[in-house]
This record gives C-alpha cells, sequence and structure tokens, in this order.
C-alpha cells in the first residue's frame, strides 16, 4: 500500500506554474491538464484498468479513484477557505503570483518522493467511470468557485497540505491541476507498459 501511493512530482508540471499571472490562467490550464487526463481515461479498456503494474504501483482503476477523492477534498476545502475570506470584505483583482515559500515547497517536492495519505489511497474496486463521474463533480465544484476565487481576496486563509504545508485556495487550486498532470503522465506510463 505505501509504495503504492509512491510517487514523484513532475518538474515540468511544476516549471509550468511559473506562467500563472492571474486566477483565470490556473483555471485554463487545469482545463487543458483534466481534458488530457479524461482523453486517456476514456481510452483505457476494462481488462486494462484493474491490472496491477509488475513494480506494485496502482492500478489505472486505483489511481482514477485516488485523483477522485484528492479533487472533492480538494473542492470542499478551496469552498471553506472561500468563505471564510470573503467574510473579510477584502477584493482582489484575480491577479496571482507563487509565494516563494510555495515555490520552495514545489521545488522541494519534485526532488523527493511522495506517499499518498491513507485517507486518500484507493480502495481499487470502483470502476474508471465512477471516477470520472466524481472528478466531473469535483470540476464543477471548482469552476462554481472561479467568481469568487477571482474576487475575493484569499491570502491569510490556508488550510494544510501534508506536503507543502499551508495553503491558499488559489494555491489548492495549482496543486489540483500538478496532480492530475503527475498522475495523468503515471496512467500513460502504465498503459504503455500493459500495452507492449
Amino acid at each position: 500500500m505505501a509504495s503504492a501511493g509512491v510517487h514523484r512530482a513532475a518538474g515540468s508540471a511544476i516549471q509550468q506554474t511559473m506562467r500563472y499571472e492571474s486566477i483565470a490562467d490556473i483555471y485554463s490550464e487545469n482545463a487543458s491538464v483534466r481534458e488530457r487526463l479524461l482523453s486517456v481515461l476514456s481510452g483505457v479498456r476494462s481488462d486494462e484498468a484493474g491490472r496491477l503494474p509488475e513494480d506494485g504501483g496502482w492500478s489505472v482503476q486505483q489511481i482514477a479513484e485516488h485523483l477522485a477523492i484528492v479533487n472533492n477534498g480538494i473542492s470542499r476545502i478551496c469552498a471553506k477557505l472561500i468563505s471564510a475570506a470573503k467574510e473579510t470584505g477584502r477584493t482582489s483583482d484575480g491577479s496571482f503570483a507563487i509565494s516563494p515559500r510555495f515555490q520552495q515547497s514545489l521545488n522541494l517536492l519534485s526532488t523527493q518522493k511522495a506517499e499518498a495519505p491513507d485517507r486518500v489511497v484507493p480502495g481499487g474496486n470502483i470502476p474508471v467511470e465512477d471516477s470520472v463521474g466524481r472528478l466531473a463533480e469535483a470540476a464543477d465544484a471548482l469552476g462554481s468557485m472561479r467568481h469568487d476565487m477571482e474576487r475575493t481576496d484569499l491570502d491569510g486563509h490556508t488550510f494544510p497540505h501534508p506536503y507543502f504545508g499551508e495553503l491558499t485556495a488559489s494555491e489548492w487550486l495549482v496543486v489540483c491541476g500538478l496532480h492530475e498532470a503527475r498522475h495523468t503522465q503515471q496512467i500513460e506510463r502504465l498503459l504503455e507498459r500493459i500495452r507492449r
């Protein structure tokens, strides 16, 4: 179980965060990442979905379930953080800049392995199609927050990430996309091995 959740952050995905200048940029990049993920998952055959890799990692089905669990968790965290931030009445112009602390955490994780916390480890019995449905629910929930994300000053309201530390709602949104990108690459590599 422990080794199945171990993965490295994709260096190229982390470099993409340098391009974010606004909340709109984050949403746009995350939509592209999700489109790629859904395209990959739509091509997975039933006989491939549950097949475990020889290295003891997760199956495609488990990765999809993990992503659904994480994304739904992120949407709940963002909703709470936005609600707290809105109470201050401080507004934002929708701009975004990576804080030095957040960038340092991203850089550090790109050189280290990360193990998924138990609460987001997949059970493995959820069909890919069901996980795709839950991913859509999380995307809809995050999409419904876009106006508030862009118009509310989110600084000062954080929730801890197990590896990145205290994050604002906008930083959680960045993590959501980076996490999907990393696991999409993992699924692609796994399918390559399965299909040889």
